[in-house]
């Protein structure tokens, strides 16, 4: 097997998300997310991942978005990194649930203005009518909070992903990919590695 493993998977994904860093020519950081709405319907998109360590991993949103919502009501998720310049993809599953105000605050704090701006205006996930509504909105904000700083709106936060289970994949000649997974086993992880 060309994966090496590691005692703790975050201490693997660190390895290969500083590679990526590395290598990808663009936002080594976006991720897939696949939530699920009550009825069981699946449901994905990108995101880019702004934390991650042992309790998890983390990304931002407007709680009233579509993925917002669908987090909030069934509190699970997967995530999907894929890194074609180095031929690598990470699975993750686990629990989801919303980071603490002060995590949302600090992150919130250290987005640029447009962005700031941008979280007040987008009703995110609702019908637009033209881009010159969403203008008119970011110039209401921006005229609203002035020269003072922008705060957090209330209906925005983050996710973190607490990672029950890790897929770690590398392509391999002829398809025959490695593939080690790690699963949460009491205070520990069980790993195994699968046919490809």
């Amino acid at each position: 097997m060309s994966i090496t493993p590691a005692s703790d998977p975050i201490d693997l994904f660190r390895a290969w998300f500083e590679a990526a860093k590395e290598r990808e020519p663009a936002e080594p950081n976006a991720v897939a997310l696949a939530t699920v709405d009550a009825a069981g319907r699946p449901s994905l998109r990108m995101v880019l991942l702004k934390g991650a360590d042992a309790r998890g991993f983390v990304f931002y949103t407007n709680l009233e978005s579509q993925k917002g919502r669908e987090l909030l009501a069934t509190r699970r998720a997967a995530l999907c990194f894929y890194w074609k310049s180095l031929k690598r993809q990470v699975r993750v599953e686990g629990p989801a649930a919303p980071v603490s105000a002060e995590e949302a605050d600090a992150y919130f704090g250290s987005r640029d203005r447009g962005s700031q701006l941008g979280a007040w205006a987008s009703l995110q996930s609702r019908p637009l009518a033209g881009k010159m509504e969403l203008m008119g909105r970011v110039a209401k904000f921006a005229a609203q909070f002035g020269v003072s700083a922008v705060p957090r709106p209330p209906y925005w936060s983050g996710f973190r992903i607490a990672h029950e289970r890790l897929e770690f994949w590398q392509e391999g000649r002829f398809r025959l990919h490695d593939r080690l997974v790690y699963e949460r086993d009491g205070a520990g992880w069980k790993t195994e590695a699968l046919y490809p």
